[in-house]
């Protein structure tokens, strides 16, 4: 992996599968809207700790949300 490496999510195409919304997501992770949004945008990369709480609200492992690229 190089130093540049973006980190990618399907955050999003998870949320929906479930038929979750952002706020929803948001709330049950202790964060604003917002930040799911500019996470799912790729603006924005969660702290360890984030990505966990999202993975157990959507019911998913880390290595199906988040990768490298």
């Amino acid at each position: 992996m190089t130093e540049g490496a973006a980190l990618r999510n399907a955050v999003a195409a998870r949320r929906e599968t479930l038929g979750m919304t952002q706020s929803a997501l948001a709330e049950r992770c202790g964060v604003r809207r917002e930040t799911i949004v500019n996470l799912e945008r790729g603006r924005y990369n969660p702290s360890l700790k984030l990505a966990l709480r999202i993975c157990a609200a959507l019911g998913s492992r880390v290595e199906e949300l988040f990768w490298l690229e």
